[in-house]
């Protein structure tokens, strides 16, 4: 007698094929197993005995026996389905159900990916390359420079604002434009500078400071008055006459004000506006010494504002591409005066060796007279 026949069992975990018996062996069937496989012979269009074509379809033909605790195995069947299904619906419920030409998939996952197929593919564009209108890439500045900022100041910023400054005329302009800030904003004296430097004379100390009353207030002079309060325009006056004092003194107001910080400009490392302060240690003490010497008008903030646009601070964010281009030109300053003491060194010291080779020549002459 040939071995029971083997079908397909339909629980996924189980792969390999079971034996169908029952309580008289593999031909005696009940009627409740008759009627099962009649059941799955019309759902599947066959006959009961065409199990090889159903199998070939991939549906599967199996009988209800009976264990020994007479509970159906159809059930327990049944059960394990479901068990699997529930551990492992997304891999092997798909291949189970393949072979059948029926591929059931889950609804979520269908709906997630059209979602996402839907979805345009979103790209990461850096703000340090903003496109302007005109299609050119602008450079990132410090957080207070934006695109609404007026024009003037923005060109201020990347112009002037922290380049180191050594001419005697120029110090004394920013100077100026520092203190008027206590009653302009930078926009608003960037787009008077024009006013002030025919005010002031291009800001030429030695003329400014010999101007009198009939200058500053005369019937002629509501272009100053215009500008600034009277305080602030005396004020101005006599610090002109102060730095023509200190250039007699030092040879140059450059060599005055960039001893404060060893002819080095001071390098800040702030990442966010809240962090540059108002005023520093520094600006308090050269605050005093001006004030000392008879300048006006000079506080530690108006100083310190003074010495972040003069480039005696960069004061520049580090992001910002001003910082890296401030701090070049510092060092290339700074190499530029090194080669320059360096040839004077030379010159002095070719000096020195002439003198003596003539003293040494002279020597000769007498001893051999």
């Amino acid at each position: 007698m040939s071995g029971a026949p083997r079908v397909r069992s339909m629980n996924v975990a189980d792969s390999e094929a079971r034996l169908i018996v029952g309580h008289n062996g593999n031909k005696s069937l009940s009627p409740m197993s008759r009627k099962v496989v009649s059941k799955a012979s019309k759902k599947s269009g066959m006959s009961p005995e065409g199990s090889v074509e159903g199998k070939k379809r991939g549906f599967v033909a199996s009988s209800p026996p009976f264990s020994s605790n007479g509970v159906p195995s159809i059930l327990r069947r049944q059960v394990s389905l479901n068990a699997s299904c529930s551990s492992d619906a997304s891999t092997d419920s798909f291949q189970s159900r393949a072979s059948t030409g029926r591929i059931y998939r889950n609804s979520s996952s269908v709906r997630a990916r059209r979602q996402m197929a839907s979805k345009p593919k979103s790209v990461d564009i850096d703000s340090s390359l903003e496109t302007s209108p005109d299609g050119v890439q602008s450079k990132k500045r410090c957080a207070w420079v934006t695109s609404s900022t007026d024009q003037s100041y923005t060109n201020f910023h990347d112009e002037e604002w922290g380049v180191p400054v050594h001419d005697d005329k120029k110090l004394f302009e920013l100077l100026v434009l520092s203190g008027a800030l206590s009653e302009l904003t930078w926009p608003a004296i960037l787009n008077k500078r024009h006013l002030f430097r025919e005010v002031f004379a291009d800001f030429d100390p030695i003329v400014v400071g010999k101007f009198n009353e009939k200058k500053l207030f005369g019937p002629g002079s509501s272009t100053a008055t215009s500008l600034l309060s009277e305080l602030k325009l005396r004020a101005i006056v006599e610090n002109a006459r102060q730095i023509s004092k200190v250039i007699e003194e030092y040879g140059s107001f450059d060599k005055y004000i960039w001893s404060f910080v060893n002819y080095k400009p001071i390098t800040g490392t702030f990442r966010y506006p809240r962090q540059i302060p108002v005023k520093t240690p520094k600006a308090d003490v050269i605050s005093k010494d001006l004030i000392r010497r008879g300048f006006r008008c000079v506080g530690p903030t108006v100083v310190y504002s003074f010495m972040q646009v003069a480039g005696i601070t960069n004061d520049h964010l580090c992001s910002c591409f001003r910082f890296e281009e401030c701090m070049s030109s510092a060092e290339s300053e700074e190499l530029g005066s090194v080669k320059v003491k360096v040839k004077e060194d030379e010159q002095k010291t070719d000096k020195i060796m002439e003198s003596c080779i003539c003293n040494a020549i002279e020597d000769l002459n007498f001893s051999s007279e």
